[in-house]
């Protein structure tokens, strides 16, 4: 396959690349990021000078340019992970989140398109030997009760400007390929954490507030629930759904880890304490309660049991284990924290 990962110098995208660049499968991996200020080329250094990889810095708001990467690399295979995804940011800007999530997804749909299935396609595949596979957000489902948890079948309900453009994304995959018979698949996970997430997430927020010994601001009253998955466990998920996936359907990925905001601030707090004995301790005293942010949902969690049964994936992460090395990463590289935090992006 000539694979086409989008948003690739992102979190979860450059955690995906280094997971899949070695497979057989791939005789090409082109990288398409427009490196805003979450997209950061120190996060793909492992696999710079890979023979196979290829980086082209391009916005999927522009619809030639897109295009031009499909056609011009011979994609085969796309795994679409490029966003907008930080929801305060989507509440106080939410025209990027719209332009980037909705119209950034049709231009590369269009393309696609265009170079598989019609007449003077460029890409003379077969159409089983082509695969669109979106990845996206347990978000779009809305939130749910102390009970339940989110299945595929769980109608869409957005409460956020940021999980409203996600589901229109969703949408549109599922209407190209109802509509024109685009071999897509859909992915929705749960809330991601490890190595490489841009400090404005809640897990190395609250580490680096920790080794700064600041203010560890905490929404509400931190009863907030999410399930949590490991970013390698979701790239090894995102493989097996790429590979052997049945076109037109949607699988949840979830980590089995459902936690309140607080109680993992405060395992955060506890590993950084053990780890880092030279700052003091007691780092649970710098949390602070704050005002909730609006539409905050309360609780996510999914129910991945379609995935393991039809697909034999499940998490090999418990928590506990993810998040120490998550902890015992950033403690390590600071460097990268201060290289991505300070230079300048384009946004």
């Amino acid at each position: 396959m000539n694979l086409l990962i989008t948003g690739g110098a992102g979190f979860i995208g450059s955690n995906l690349v280094q997971h899949v660049i070695e497979q057989s499968d791939i005789k090409k991996l082109v990288n398409l990021d427009c490196l805003t200020y979450a997209g950061h080329p120190e996060n793909l250094e492992p696999v710079a000078g890979h023979p196979k990889y290829v980086f082209e810095q391009v916005d999927l708001r522009d619809k030639a340019e897109t295009l031009r990467v499909v056609r011009d690399h011979g994609i085969t295979h796309v795994m679409h992970l490029a966003a907008e995804s930080h929801v305060d940011r989507s509440i106080s800007g939410p025209g990027d989140f719209i332009h980037t999530n909705v119209v950034g997804t049709f231009n590369l749909l269009e393309a696609c398109r265009e170079c598989w299935l019609t007449p003077q396609s460029a890409i003379r595949n077969p159409q089983s030997e082509v695969r669109f596979h979106h990845v996206s957000t347990d978000e779009v489902y809305g939130s749910l009760g102390e009970t339940g948890f989110f299945t595929e079948t769980t109608p869409y309900a957005p409460n956020s400007p940021y999980s409203a453009s996600k589901a229109s994304s969703d949408l549109l995959v599922r209407a190209y390929h109802h509509t024109y018979k685009l071999p897509a698949v859909i992915t929705n996970c749960s809330n991601n954490y490890g190595p490489y997430q841009f400090p404005e997430k809640l897990i190395p927020v609250v580490i680096q507030k920790v080794l700064s010994r600041q203010s560890i601001p905490v929404y509400g009253k931190g009863l907030n629930i999410r399930d949590w998955l490991f970013v390698r466990d979701h790239a090894e998920a995102l493989w097996t759904v790429l590979r052997t996936g049945k076109l037109g359907e949607t699988y949840n990925i979830g980590g089995n880890n459902e936690k309140t905001n607080i109680d993992i601030v405060g395992q955060i707090c506890d590993i950084v304490d053990e780890l880092r004995s030279d700052l003091g301790g007691n780092s649970r005293g710098l949390i602070s309660f704050v005002t909730d942010r609006p539409g905050h949902d309360f609780r996510y969690a999914i129910d991945a049991s379609k995935i393991k049964r039809d697909l034999g994936w499940e998490p090999a992460y418990t928590f506990e284990r993810g998040i120490r090395e998550t902890v015992k990463w950033y403690l390590d590289n600071q460097t990268w924290v201060t290289a991505v935090t300070t230079k300048p992006h384009q946004e």
